[in-house]
């Protein structure tokens, strides 16, 4: 059963930082392109930040400059390291993977909350 485990989100002050993972039980898992995404209640999930399996990086408007998603194959794993932290970034973050016309491809994980308050 494939699955998604996020982890490393918390309560961070604005202006600081923070690094998410997400370790994901799939074969083939250098093969996918990865994304990071995030919800706030009562909007759609938001695709952040995107890696493809060749290490090339694709980021939302809001968070370029900011956020940097990275991959380990070896280890099954993705991250998003996120600095210069906004209240406006307070969301539960996910990962997944998903193909070139956006659409995703595994299960949800249970994603990790981020909350950004003084």
């Amino acid at each position: 059963q494939v699955q998604l485990v996020e982890s490393g989100g918390g309560l961070v002050q604005p202006g600081g930082s923070l690094r998410l993972s997400c370790a994901a039980s799939v074969s083939s898992f250098s093969y996918y392109r990865m994304g990071w995404y995030r919800q706030v209640p009562g909007k759609q999930r938001e695709l952040v930040a995107g890696i493809s399996p060749a290490g090339t990086t694709n980021y939302a408007d809001a968070v370029k400059g900011r956020f940097t998603i990275s991959r380990d194959n070896a280890k099954n794993t993705v991250y998003l390291q996120m600095n210069s932290l906004k209240p406006e970034d307070t969301a539960v973050y996910y990962c997944n993977a998903y193909n070139n016309i956006d659409r995703v491809l595994l299960s949800w994980g249970q994603g990790t909350q981020v909350t950004v308050s003084s």
